[in-house]
């Protein structure tokens, strides 16, 4: 099985990097043949993704796309020191996703055969 690693360091809502970066991983998750397994990483203002019912006024909501990957078997990791210096430690996050380091996404990118970064 292929190991794919998604990276986004964009905001949920302002452009689309990270929707389309949640498109392509729940599209990578449906393949059979062959079968991928999807990890994704937050860094930056992709962080703020984790934080659950944000009401977007855009056509698409990214919790929804979340849950549907972490639902799928993807793992979804996000920066610690990323959601520190925005001052977001003390908050709910959306469930499954996890807080993480820059050591955990060094080891996921030396075990993927694909790294894509949005």
């Amino acid at each position: 099985m292929q190991q794919i690693l998604i990276i986004v360091n964009d905001a949920p809502y302002g452009s689309e990097r990270l929707f389309n970066a949640l498109r392509l991983a729940i599209q990578l998750n449906e393949l059979e043949n062959p079968p991928a397994k999807v990890n994704m990483f937050l860094l930056s203002d992709a962080v703020t993704a984790v934080l659950p019912k944000q009401t977007p006024a855009e056509g698409y909501n990214i919790q929804q796309m979340l849950e549907i990957i972490l639902a799928q078997g993807s793992e979804v990791k996000y920066c610690g020191t990323c959601v520190n210096a925005r001052g977001l430690q003390e908050l709910a996050v959306i469930e499954g996703c996890e807080v993480s380091t820059m050591d955990a996404l060094a080891q996921w990118v030396l075990t993927a055969d694909k790294a894509i970064t949005f």
